[in-house]
């Protein structure tokens, strides 16, 4: 299979993208799934509490309809408009704290529940006439154009089927009395609305899929963007080589009294250091002067080097001494043979000589896996 071009947008966003994306304001986002819900809680709480709202408006237009003597002497229009704000801002209210918050939880639910404050600070960058004029005659524009007359030729064909079948009782209105026209006429509003919300419902349905897959599209990751990622995660190399030579260096800086006792390092061959030496005065059998693993076990190789001590691999007896053997202590009896063995060499190699290396045995039960677990093999 051939490898994807680096700048093409072929692989599906990674969890890091998602949630940087989510922190920039990039979250899913549907105009026509606020519209629907925006008019769906609006007709529905016109259906439900419109006794309310229409008993405020019937009782203000009758006030607003009677006169008396005290009425015309004492001519108040201030005090008159203050009692119709009164009593109908608890309603009117209640309508638009209601719409507001079923659409912000609709927004939330689209968007899994992230909060974005930075999608409430102004951005001027909308209001240039120019970026405006992109969009419109861009291929995003073309397709929200599409969408408008799509769902302007849906919603117009419910509201002309509607109109058509409720012509007659829309003429009779303003024949019969107050009470009854409003309640009509407000019955039919409210259905009309209904109705509508149906229909943007409807249209809500087919774009949230659209805005998931132009997300998604928007999100999608190049080849390069991916390993960049993947750097930034597990750091760049040459940043983990300088943390590790680091780490080495430390250690060298407590090993280095240690390693100058040492006569010989028995390496496995990386993972594992164990420095040795053998001297009658200090004990009967060779013993332990440092051991360690992983960055100790390669800054005693170094300092190995640096001070010329010879350093062997042999990966099972290294195993077998460092997991029997503390610092500062002599050897099992078992390992006597193999040990003795290799400093023999050594003890050539200082004298100038070039002799072959030597072939050591171990024991079986002290071999041992990289983990310290029993190997037999």
């Amino acid at each position: 299979m051939s490898e994807q071009p680096s700048g093409e947008k072929s692989f599906e966003p990674t969890e890091k993208r998602k949630l940087d994306a989510i922190k920039k304001g990039n979250v899913l986002r549907s105009k026509e799934v606020a519209t629907a819900v925006c008019v769906l809680v609006g007709a529905l709480w016109l259906k439900l509490a419109g006794p309310w709202l229409l008993g405020t408006v019937e009782a203000s237009a009758e006030a607003g309809w009677q006169f008396d003597r005290s009425a015309i002497t004492h001519f108040q229009p201030g005090r008159m408009m203050t009692d119709l704000v009164v009593a109908l801002v608890p309603p009117i209210l209640t309508l638009g704290v209601l719409v507001i918050v079923a659409v912000m939880a609709a927004q939330l639910v689209l968007g899994g529940g992230a909060w974005v404050n930075g999608n409430l600070k102004p951005k001027p960058e909308k209001l240039n006439p120019l970026t405006g004029l992109k969009r419109m005659f861009g291929p995003q524009g073309w397709i929200e154009l599409g969408k408008g007359l799509a769902k302007l030729a849906l919603l117009g064909s419910i509201a002309w089927f509607w109109g058509s079948a409720n012509l007659v009782a829309i003429l009779q209105l303003g024949r019969g009395e107050l009470t009854g026209q409003l309640s009509a006429a407000w019955d039919s509003m409210v259905n009309l609305l209904l109705l509508l919300s149906a229909g943007l419902v409807l249209v809500a349905l087919v774009d949230w899929p659209i805005q998931y897959v132009r997300r998604n599209s928007q999100l999608k990751m190049t080849n390069q963007e991916l390993r960049d990622e993947h750097k930034e995660a597990e750091g760049s190399p040459e940043k983990k080589q300088a943390i590790r030579q680091r780490q080495r260096d430390l250690a060298k800086g407590g090993l280095r009294p240690a390693m100058q006792e040492a006569q010989f390092v028995l390496t496995n061959p990386t993972h594992f250091s164990v420095a040795m030496a053998y001297d009658p005065a200090v004990a009967s059998a060779p013993y332990v002067i440092a051991k360690g693993r992983g960055e100790k076990a390669l800054a005693m190789r170094e300092l190995a080097a640096e001070m010329s001590v010879p350093t062997l691999e042999y990966p099972t007896l290294a195993r077998a001494v460092y997991f029997t053997t503390r610092e500062q202590q002599m050897i099992r009896a078992e390992l006597y043979s193999a040990i003795a063995s290799v400093l023999a060499f050594v003890m050539s190699l200082k004298r100038g000589e070039h002799p072959q290396r030597p072939q050591v045995g171990v024991p079986l039960e002290l071999h041992f896996d990289a983990e310290g677990r029993p190997s037999a093999t």
